[in-house]
């Protein structure tokens, strides 16, 4: 054996529980950064708009407000992160709604 062989082992050895690891700590790194990268949404949004959009459900006027529905029960919303489908790169208030509001499975 040669000077080279150990290094060579604790290299791989070391690649592989990194290997190992990473698909473990990628999401919560990811996560994160998604969530520090999200705005809150502007009310005067094109799309936002649209959806009769409020950040308060319980002040929508909207026909097709339902009591009890608001972002947080929105098959749309991710609470962790606050983000709607909807509104790509935004985040929203759970207490927020708007007319495209759907109930979570």
């Amino acid at each position: 054996m040669n000077a080279q062989n150990p290094s060579r082992r604790q290299f791989l050895v070391r690649a592989a529980v990194v290997a190992a690891a990473l698909p473990f700590v990628a999401p919560a790194l990811v996560g994160t950064a998604a969530a520090q990268a999200l705005k809150p949404l502007p009310a005067d949004n094109a799309t936002a708009v649209a959806l009769a959009y409020v950040a308060d459900a319980k002040t929508s006027k909207h026909a097709s407000y339902k009591p009890g529905s608001s972002c947080a029960n929105c098959q749309f919303f991710t609470a962790a992160t606050g983000a709607c489908t909807l509104f790509p790169g935004f985040s929203v208030p759970a207490a927020a709604w708007c007319s495209a509001w759907a109930k979570k499975a």
